[in-house]
């Protein structure tokens, strides 16, 4: 290859690595409508090369830079086991080189689907990102880490728009808006420039949206609960799993951040996985340790795993169990949503062979749980509906419920595995997301993480920062009607390709741009 098109190469990765500056916990959002239209601009320079290979490489290098950047901290969890350190390389670069394909794919089917105006390349690019963004967020288990409508995770009046249309909608709308500057380097015509300035009121329309939505919040009808809700966040190592830590210390750590009153009501939410070595059943053994402290005004919220013995095999999950003071178990989720390596071994009876084994479970890959059901917590005359969500099941959008008759989301993390990177915050952002799509409050428990009641504006309303032990409480939320989009999800994201593939065709029939 000639010396131009090495340059050219390493130009995309580091356009790519520019914009994962655009994301949490950086945020500068100006960068990307520098990086995705100097990206937008070199494909319209080269679609009439007659390379298709080339084609589909452009894109997987921007995706390489931009995901090698973003999600370096995914390799981390490698480092807490010697038997995964030899890993560490491999996923370093496999893990953002796989998913770059994705990027890969949509400058592929961006030369393929050639339109000679601009404006028909224009829409198309968005278009295609936008419906292949969806489809990393889909296929297998799924994977929708850093979309760049994450790029406004800080501009909340902004972002109330997904409360209508969801997040992989406005997706494709940062995408655009990003690109559009541009449509004037490319050709200054009086279309080019009529639909930059309909993004930028498009925009402002959504300022103005957002800006009356949280008002609206911030004046709903307040209720107060019999039972406070305390929501935990621990500073626990994550080496409790590697070095045969007592559960008996860590069961005494947690009941002292949790300062649990006799006379006071309260619901005790503690992050998951936290008690090395103990399933949903073997709780009850540890009762000695709560009943000085625990009495029939409490109950405890924890993520342990559970087991279910078969004929021949013995199942385990990771579950959302709540418990009453005397450690009896009341209810219970099994995690729908499970992380690939870290809690399940995609060809485990394969990979197995070779010693490879899932990060978070000792025992062997955890088994899927069967559906997500919202849980019905009741005393006396006090009742409160949640849906739990168990770590990285908060990252999908659309996908959650299907009924909204529910009072919180409660979601509960352990974010050790990833040591002191920017990994905890962007899984964290997640939270505000789907607080806002859904319009409920979002009660978040992690270790070694962020801890936030997150209301349905987006606005974190209490925090413990990342690693900060401690507790935060909440005894009363506002009462929010349903959102749109938590009444008909994605339905509106298939609305919204609809009017792009409109807008292709109609831009594609007029003679002179």
């Amino acid at each position: 290859m000639s010396k131009i098109i090495y340059i050219e190469l390493l130009f995309l990765i580091l356009l790519g690595c520019l914009t994962s500056l655009s994301l949490p916990p950086f945020n500068y959002l100006i960068i990307n409508f520098f990086t995705f239209s100097a990206f937008f601009i070199f494909l319209e320079k080269k679609k009439f090369n007659k390379n298709k290979k080339i084609f589909f490489l452009y894109g997987w290098l921007f995706g390489f830079g931009y995901f090698i950047s973003n999600l370096y901290w995914i390799p981390i969890s490698l480092t807490f086991d010697k038997n995964f350190t030899f890993l560490i390389p491999v996923a370093s670069i496999l893990v953002p080189g796989f998913l770059a394909l994705f990027y890969g794919l949509i400058t592929y089917l961006f030369f393929i689907i050639k339109f000679n105006k601009t404006l028909c390349s224009f829409f198309l690019f968005s278009l295609i990102f936008g419906l292949i963004e969806f489809v990393r967020g889909s296929i297998l288990t799924g994977f929708p880490w850093n979309l760049i409508a994450f790029s406004f995770s800080n501009h909340l009046e902004i972002l109330n728009i997904i409360s209508v249309i969801g997040t992989y909608s406005f997706n494709v709308f940062c995408i655009s808006l990003f690109v559009s500057p541009s449509l004037i380097i490319l050709g200054n015509k009086m279309q080019n420039i009529a639909i930059v300035i309909a993004f930028i009121i498009i925009t402002i329309s959504f300022f103005i949206y957002g800006s009356k939505n949280i008002e609206k919040i911030n004046k709903a009808e307040i209720n107060k609960y019999e039972y406070k809700i305390r929501i935990i966040g621990s500073n626990i190592s994550i080496d409790r799993f590697y070095n045969d830590i007592d559960p008996t210390s860590v069961i005494k750590d947690l009941i002292e951040i949790s300062s649990p009153e006799e006379n006071e009501k309260v619901i005790f939410v503690w992050p998951e996985g936290i008690l090395p070595g103990i399933s949903q059943d073997q709780l009850i053994e540890y009762d000695w340790l709560f009943k000085n402290k625990f009495n029939k005004n409490h109950l405890l919220v924890i993520g342990i795993n559970s087991k279910l013995d078969e004929t021949q095999t013995t199942k385990y999950f990771n579950s959302f169990s709540i418990y009453d003071h005397n450690l009896n178990l009341i209810n219970s989720y099994n995690k729908i949503n499970l992380v690939p390596f870290g809690e399940f071994l995609p060809l485990e009876r394969i990979l197995k062979k070779i010693g490879l084994k899932t990060i978070t479970n000792n025992y062997h890959s955890y088994s899927k749980g069967k559906e997500r059901n919202i849980i019905n917590i009741t005393r006396e005359k006090f009742s409160l509906k949640i849906l739990p969500l168990i770590c990285y099941e908060i990252i999908y959008s659309g996908k959650l419920f299907i009924n909204f008759d529910f009072d919180f989301i409660v979601n509960i993390s352990e974010d050790g595995w990833f040591g002191q990177s920017i990994g905890p915050k962007q899984h964290f952002i997640h939270s505000v997301f789907r607080a806002v799509e859904s319009g409920k409050y979002v009660l978040r428990s992690s270790n070694n993480g962020i801890t936030a009641i997150i209301n349905p504006s987006g606005a974190i309303e209490k925090q413990l920062n990342l690693n900060q032990s401690g507790y935060i409480d909440l005894n009363e939320s506002r009462t929010i009607e349903p959102t749109l989009f938590s009444r008909f999800g994605n339905k509106i994201f298939v609305l919204i390709i609809l009017l792009y593939i409109f807008l292709i065709f109609s831009f594609n029939r007029i003679k002179n741009e």
